[in-house]
């Protein structure tokens, strides 16, 4: 299990962070995602079934730009 951090600094609302958490969620391996709008960031925790790089794909995927905090 790993856990990270995202940043993604394009984060400004509440609907921000549900897209965000959907998109995740829907990747294989996913456990648990936590969004923070304070922070701009996601923080993402998750098994070997995915990795970072699908991460930051699926967030880019959907009109955002992340990278590791």
């Amino acid at each position: 299990m790993k856990k990270i951090t995202f940043s993604i600094p394009e984060i400004s609302c509440g609907h921000c962070t549900s897209s965000i958490e959907s998109a995740l969620k829907e990747l294989a391996g996913i456990n648990t995602v936590s969004t923070s709008i304070e922070n701009k960031s996601a923080t993402v925790e998750f098994t070997a079934e995915t990795n970072e790089a699908a991460i930051i794909e699926a967030i880019d995927n959907i009109g955002f730009t992340a990278t590791v905090a």
